[in-house]
């Protein structure tokens, strides 16, 4: 079984995680704790006050008890906004706490699009016009072309969590360009996990959202691989195992034990640059 948390401000489109974990392997337990969300509007003072050490400290406790093996803070908002740097710190200080790699959706989105290997991204927000400036300005300075950012001018998270399919459809047509490799849809309030393959479909190119993102960090930083095709391209093929270790030469004894105690493993950190 593998266990992964998430931290996510309020109740909003929580629901989208019990049924990514059912479309994902029945031994993948995905882990949801709510932070505080005194404030769901979308604006600067509001998010970033979402992503304080000592609101993030208090939820990551409760995850602790669940035997998490890696932890994404599932708010976008409230990570890009504090910039590349930021979120990073953000991560780095519930990981010390925690003691397992910790990540943010933010991050997770930059990692997704790498693994994509998609070159030009289009941003579709659901936020006003400010905030969805810094989401991009986040991607440009992790290295991802953004070609065109359309922002919807949603006010409320509420007001997001209400979008049914067809307002997605909208959003993600009006920010399509024909030369993007792929749509971003950051907001974690979006319910998007049950319209994943429609959305592709509708565009003919990969559709990446927030909480589909937050649930491939997550596994990213667990090394734990999973495929579940009406989860999108993101999670359409399945990758390959890592390699096994060569067999010990006859004769000598102990040479597979760094390998059995995890010394070859991928390496885990806090929103590293591997994929």
């Amino acid at each position: 079984m593998t266990t992964v948390g998430f931290l996510y401000p309020g109740h909003f489109a929580e629901d989208d995680f019990p049924r990514m974990e059912i479309l994902l392997d029945s031994t993948i337990r995905l882990v949801v704790n709510h932070t505080e969300c005194p404030d769901d509007a979308y604006r600067e003072d509001a998010l970033r006050a979402l992503g304080t050490p000592e609101r993030l400290a208090a939820g990551a406790e409760e995850l602790q008890r669940s035997g998490v093996e890696s932890v994404v803070w599932a708010c976008d908002g409230g990570s890009f906004l504090y910039g590349p740097q930021g979120a990073r710190a953000q991560a780095a200080t519930v990981a010390r706490a925690l003691g397992v790699p910790v990540s943010s959706t933010s991050i997770g989105f930059v990692h997704a699009v790498r693994k994509l290997g998609a070159a030009r991204v289009v941003v579709a927000a659901t936020y006003p016009e400010e905030i969805a400036a810094h989401f991009t300005a986040f991607l440009r300075d992790e290295g991802v072309e953004v070609l065109a950012t359309h922002a919807a001018g949603a006010t409320t998270a509420a007001e997001a969590a209400a979008w049914g399919p067809d307002r997605l459809k909208e959003l993600v047509t009006a920010a399509d360009r024909p030369d993007a490799d792929a749509v971003l849809l950051p907001d974690t309030a979006l319910h998007t996990a049950g319209h994943l393959a429609e959305l592709e479909e509708l565009l003919g190119k990969p559709v990446l959202t927030a909480n589909q993102v937050a649930v491939r960090e997550a596994l990213r930083l667990a090394d734990r691989h999973a495929w579940a095709a009406r989860l999108g391209t993101l999670f359409a093929a399945r990758e390959a195992p890592p390699a096994p270790a060569e067999p010990p030469a006859r004769g000598v004894w102990g040479s597979g034990r760094k390998y059995a105690h995890g010394q070859n493993a991928y390496g885990r950190g806090c929103g590293s640059a591997g994929q």
